[in-house]
């Protein structure tokens, strides 16, 4: 027992120190010590050991220059640990070893529909986003074969797999599914492996990547053991008369759809997920192909925790496969998350069934009140940039009072966007925008008159990232107020970049309404933020102000979209929410009323006349 404590301490202190290393540094380490020599995509390498703490940490080290910073953030960790490589291979329901994802060796990924994994004739090849080199293959699937996924939500009945009436056994085991699940991801190993799979595909800083796993984790923690029948919670109301009584349910959609992006790889589609399946429906999940490899190894996790194989679908295809599959298949409801655009398409075929996270142009006010001016930068930094601006909450927008613009705040911005690096991803690709249509659009922004760059506004240098996608340094915009709310302004001002770039303006002590009236005509209502400690302050702009997830106070953020609060839009009733009870109840449930009315019949009743 003492051998074996002293082996565990020995393997935490390794790994503890590799995720504080990931943290800080980029992904390769170039060392000029070799001693025995390797290769890695056709570049010299050698094998050279080093005592850490007592521990033998071993490094891959690159003698030919692979050239960019980019290629070294590319590449997986390989800064492992022996004991941690061996951990690797015993992950158990792990099909990929992430280190060995390359050109010369892709992974693959597959379809799950009724119960079995598929694979297909058609292949669709998913690059690199920090090299272009091809990576992942993903089995996509056709127009001409999507009958299975019919067929598989064709047989689940409208009154769900389970409802409070009905399999409530299922309740519990969905409890347990989450309990094992949470205690799986609570494990260095596990969450380190989908922390460094995040970044091979949507590439975040570890420390980003990570806390989506947490978040995760942390959520179905939650719902472990009794939550999920608590979920199902029904009320009654008396009657009018003995043996009547109202009784209001919670009642599954049946057959559903779920369509996720790429800027959350795991957190969405599993917070999604999950919820639709407590609720007693059966959904078939699409993901972004880009990222799709994420959430099929987190599917393998929870038929690893019992999730029953044909509870759900897993489907990798175009958007045109998978219009045509909702229209087929007619699932009850379908959530998507993603572009506005698609969003209102999907709303008008699907004739409304639809619950809908889309776009953000997110805002936020810096009140009259100028304090802890190093934090309020650092949070407009995070909010702006961290995830290379990739978050449907990232801040779009800034007003500041004009005591906040004569503080150092703006400076204070500028330096902290100089620090981020490709080398440790705190900046990397933007993979819905590219560098050309960013540059353009700050070009057409710096023909409004007052305008002006504030920081960035160039390209990132000394990268392989792929022209299909952005590659741009943090930057920031300043647009005057008055000119922002001209008609022939507005519209391309408040346009959603969905990438390092945030406009700033400035209002005075008698412009609040001009600030109010922006975010009045603003046509995305999902974050925001109201930076004061001013109690009449923050009751003005919230009381006059719409977003579903809106931060107030000193240290009020844009992002952030943890497993503690609702996070959605709000003024659109197709508005969906994510994580809390709240939200799945309103998500992925319907409200039932059944009215029990059993007797007795009054005693010499008789037939009344009509009426």
């Amino acid at each position: 027992m003492g051998r074996e404590r002293e082996r565990r301490i020995l393997f935490g202190n390794i790994k503890a120190r590799r995720n504080h290393y990931l943290s800080t540094r980029s992904p390769l380490i170039y060392d000029d010590c070799g001693e025995e020599e390797g290769s890695y995509r056709g570049h010299k390498l050698s094998l050279c050991s080093r005592k850490v703490d007592d521990c033998i940490m071993y490094r891959f080290c690159l003698w030919s220059s692979i050239g960019t910073a980019a290629k070294r953030a590319a590449s997986a960790s390989l800064f492992v640990s022996s004991s941690h490589r061996r951990c690797l291979h015993s992950i158990p329901f792990a099909t990929i070893v992430i280190e060995e994802i390359s050109a010369s060796h892709a992974a693959e990924v597959h379809n799950l529909v009724q119960g079995s994994w598929k694979s297909s004739t058609e292949w669709n090849t998913i690059v690199d986003p920090l090299n272009g080199e091809p990576f992942i293959k993903v089995a996509e699937v056709s127009e001409a074969h999507i009958k299975p996924f019919v067929e598989s939500l064709s047989k689940c009945p409208k009154y769900g797999l389970h409802n409070p009436l009905r399999a409530q056994e299922r309740y519990l085991l969905y409890g347990d599914i989450s309990a094992k699940a949470a205690q799986m991801l609570s494990q260095t190993e596990v969450s380190d492996f989908f922390a460094r799979l995040i970044q091979r595909v949507s590439p975040k800083s570890y420390k980003q990547a990570l806390a989506e796993v947490q978040v995760t984790q942390k959520f179905l923690e939650n719902f472990s053991g009794d939550q999920v029948r608590f979920l199902a919670r029904s009320f009654a109301v008396p009657g009018n008369h003995l043996g009547q009584q109202s009784n209001g349910f919670r009642w599954p959609y049946g057959a559903v759809a779920i369509i996720t992006p790429f800027n959350f790889p795991l957190e969405i589609p599993v917070l999604q997920l999950m919820g639709a399946l407590y609720m007693g429906n059966k959904p078939v999940l699409k993901v972004d192909s880009k990222v799709c490899i994420v959430m099929e190894q987190m599917i393998r996790l929870l038929h690893e925790c019992g999730l029953p194989k044909d509870d759900m679908d897993f489907i990798n295809t175009d958007g045109l496969t998978m219009n045509k599959l909702l229209l087929e298949a007619k699932p009850q409801m379908t959530l998507f998350t993603g572009s506005s655009r698609v969003a209102e398409k999907l709303a008008g075929d699907l004739r409304g069934r639809v619950k809908l996270e889309d776009a953000g142009f997110d805002w936020k006010i810096l009140g009259p009140d100028v304090q802890e001016v190093d934090y309020v930068a650092w949070v407009c930094d995070q909010d702006a940039y961290a995830c290379s601006g990739q978050k449907c909450s990232s801040q779009s927008i800034l007003f500041m009072h004009e005591n906040w613009a004569s503080s150092s705040l703006v400076p204070k911005m500028k330096e902290l966007a100089s620090r981020r690096k490709l080398e440790d991803l705190t900046i990397g690709p933007v993979l819905t925008v590219t560098t050309a249509q960013m540059m353009n659009h700050i070009e057409k922004l710096l023909e409004i008159p007052g305008s002006k760059v504030l920081f960035g506004g160039q390209p990132l240098e000394n990268h392989s990232i792929p022209d299909i996608y952005g590659a741009m340094k943090p930057t920031a915009v300043f647009i005057p107020i008055e000119e922002m709310l001209k008609d022939e302004n507005f519209h391309l001002v408040t346009t959603e970049i969905f990438g390092p770039l945030q406009v700033v303006s400035e209002y005075k002590q008698d412009q609040l309404v001009l600030v109010l009236n922006a975010c009045e005509r603003m046509n995305a209502h999902l974050t925001a933020a109201v930076v004061s400690n001013e109690p009449l302050f923050l009751q003005e702009v919230l009381g006059r102000s719409v977003n579903g997830t809106t931060y107030a106070g000193i240290r009020a953020r844009t992002t952030g979209a943890p497993q503690n609060h609702w996070f959605g839009p709000a003024g659109d009733p197709r508005g969906a929410g994510i994580g809390t009870p709240e939200a799945i109840k309103f998500v992925w449930s319907c409200h039932r009323e059944i009215i029990y009315d059993i007797g007795p019949v009054p005693h010499l009743w008789e037939v009344p006349p009509s009426t």
